[in-house]
Order: C-alpha cells, then structure tokens, then sequence
C-alpha cells in the first residue's frame, strides 16, 4: 500500500511564486517548499517541479543538485551551463558546506556523534536505499541533537552530510533506530503518521563564490 508522502500520490504545492533567497549573474539560491519534485518525474502527471517554476522565471537557471520531493529548503541553482559545470565540480569536490534540520523519533543517545553506515540501493524496492557492509558506498552523516521533547518522545536534530548519498539522510536515521517523521519510505506506521510532510529541511548552505571566491553563507529556517 503506497502512502500519500510518496511519489504516486504526488500532488505538488500550489504555484505561489519563488522564495528567493539569493540571485547573481552567476548562481540562485531558493527555498524549495516541501512536496514539490526538484526535477520532472515520469509520466505527464510529474512535470511540475522546482526547475521548471524557476526557469519561467529566471530562463537560464540549471538544476546543480537535488533535494527529495519531501525535503524542503536551500537549493542552489546555477545560471548558464558554464556554471552548472563550475558549481557541480564544487559539489563533486565537497567544497559546500550543507546543514539540514529534522525531527526524528525518540531520544539518540549519545547527542552527538558521526555515522559511518554504507548505502546502497535495495534494487527490488527502489527507490529506497538500505545499509550494506559489503557493497555499499561509504557514507558519513554527522548529527546534533539541538532540543528533545519528552512528552511528545522527539528529538530535533541537526544533520551534517559529508557524503551525499541518495536518502543518505534518512536513511541512517532510520538505521539509528530514530526515523524521521513523517517518512513514506523509512519511518514507521506511528512515525509516518505523526506528520503532515517529511520533517526534514535543508536550512543552510556555505559555499565560496564561484567568480569572487568570498565565503557565502545562506540560512534558512525550518518551517516546522
């Protein structure tokens, strides 16, 4: 049974206009809202989505990278492929510094640490990843639990990607024993009720400009 977070029920946002939160001749920045495809999927049903918005917008934008159809937040887009290709090998070279808040199931002990769990896709299943000690790509998470709420037994916490794994995110949640809520893929029966949407929110992206070199650094607030 498919679940109304998941791609064959996709029923995206309304088309209310950009949040921009910056724009050069060289790169955009927006805040992608949640339930919304940051490419087109298959089929004509699927077509609407974040790129398609921003270039009736801005013509000349390029997708650099992804975020889930769940996850809302920071994503960068490039102007020009010139730049797609400039900003991509900044991605492909880790000089982004990504941060991302979620609320999760229960309480992780200790509040802090690193995960080191390879992933990999579960073929039959996709397009859900799993860990695999054998053939799974390394991936590197780190997390900070920024606020537990005991009545409610959930943590908010902030996560780290080293790595940028598919569902890497949440999927080693979900290996830790505290989903995120309101995943269709990963959370359980309870957690997926527990939430309207996936609660997990890209709030702040670090790059070095890719013409000035000076540090930018964008944040944006979860909305949850």
């Amino acid at each position: 049974m498919s679940s109304p977070h998941t791609l064959e029920h996709y029923n995206p946002p309304p088309d209310t206009g950009l949040s921009l939160l910056y724009q050069d001749d060289y790169l955009l920045v927006v805040d992608k809202p949640a339930g919304l495809l940051s490419v087109p999927g298959r089929g004509e049903a699927r077509q609407d989505c974040l790129i398609q918005r921003v270039q009736r917008r801005v013509p000349d934008a390029l997708i650099v990278h992804r975020l889930d159809m769940g996850t809302s937040g920071i994503l960068l887009l490039a102007r020009g492929e010139a730049m797609q290709r400039t900003l991509s090998m900044a991605f492909a070279g880790r000089q982004l510094h990504k941060r991302y808040e979620a609320i999760v199931c229960g309480q992780l002990q200790p509040a802090s640490g690193d995960i080191h769990l390879p992933l990999i896709t579960d073929w039959p299943n996709r397009p859900r990843q799993i860990v695999d000690h054998a053939i799974g790509k390394p991936s590197h998470t780190g997390y900070q639990v920024l606020a537990y709420d005991a009545e409610r037994d959930v943590s908010r916490v902030s996560l780290t990607p080293h790595t940028g794994r598919t569902h890497q995110l949440r999927v080693h949640m979900q290996a830790l024993g505290h989903p995120i809520l309101g995943d269709g893929l990963y959370a359980t029966p309870e957690g997926l009720a527990a939430a309207p949407r996936l609660l997990l929110h890209a709030c702040q992206l670090g790059l070095p400009h890719p013409v000035s070199g000076e540090w930018l650094q964008l944040d944006c607030p979860a909305p949850f």
